[in-house]
């Protein structure tokens, strides 16, 4: 059976069309990303209320929860760039998904490293062996994992390929890592905000964590864009394109 799928689909195919479209949005990106985690930091911090339990160590959500969330969008972008990259042989959305996977790692040290300094004053131990940083931990050595994937193949491609199949298997950590609060008996509490519940925490203390998972989603464009506009440099370095994106900033 055919799938017909959109125009654009097909133009990221191309690596000029999707060098020059990244280009075109990068400053845009860059701006919202300065202005919603400049925004969202300073309410964060210095405006929302302390919390009645935990005083002003909960503060660190606004840079645990946005931290901790994109790691596991990131490896969900790559498991899907990786999918697309192996049905479609699209060249680009491999690029996509190595460019990804150190953002993504990245995240994931932080979110481990802001939960322990959180845990340490609110469980008493800067680490248990609880189901969510666990799962938190396994997600931090799949990233590692892949980049050294994609590191061990001197031909690109296999290596390419090598990685998408450990991102695909390792998809299925993701949802245990998002449900590890409600399958297991946990310390972790379970999710501060969703798109289906109320939220846990009122208006003043959840609407600057919202800005700042916003500023982190574009931080994250910005830099996966830049990351893959390099990358497509890089691998179309003998194609008259680059050539001549080469000549026009000498």
């Amino acid at each position: 059976m055919k799938i017909n799928m959109p125009r654009w689909f097909y133009q990221l195919a191309s690596p000029k069309w999707s060098y020059d479209i990244m280009g075109m949005l990068l400053p845009w990106f860059a701006i919202a990303a300065g202005l919603l985690l400049t925004g969202g930091i300073v309410w964060g911090l210095a405006f929302a209320p302390t919390d009645a339990n935990q005083g002003n160590s909960y503060r660190i959500i606004y840079i645990h929860v946005p931290a901790a969330i994109l790691a596991q969008s990131c490896f969900m972008l790559m498991a899907l760039a990786g999918g697309i990259g192996m049905v479609w042989k699209m060249k680009v959305a491999h690029i996509v998904a190595k460019s990804a996977a150190p953002i993504g790692a990245s995240m994931t040290v932080i979110a481990l490293a802001t939960g322990a300094i959180w845990g340490k004053p609110t469980w008493g131990a800067w680490w248990v062996w609880d189901a969510r940083l666990t799962s938190m931990l396994i997600l931090l050595f799949l990233y590692l994992g892949i980049m050294a994937l994609y590191s061990a193949f001197e031909n690109k491609a296999s290596g390419d390929q090598a990685a998408a199949i450990l991102t695909l298997v390792g998809l299925v950590n993701i949802p245990i890592i998002k449900y590890s609060v409600e399958w297991w008996n946990t310390l972790h509490q379970p999710a501060s905000f969703t798109l289906t519940k109320k939220p846990a925490m009122p208006p003043e203390m959840w609407m600057p964590l919202l800005v700042m998972v916003l500023g982190y989603y574009c931080f994250f464009g910005f830099l996966l864009m830049a990351r893959t506009r390099l990358e497509l440099l890089e691998r179309e370095n003998k194609s008259s394109w680059v050539i001549a994106v080469i000549n026009e900033k000498i």
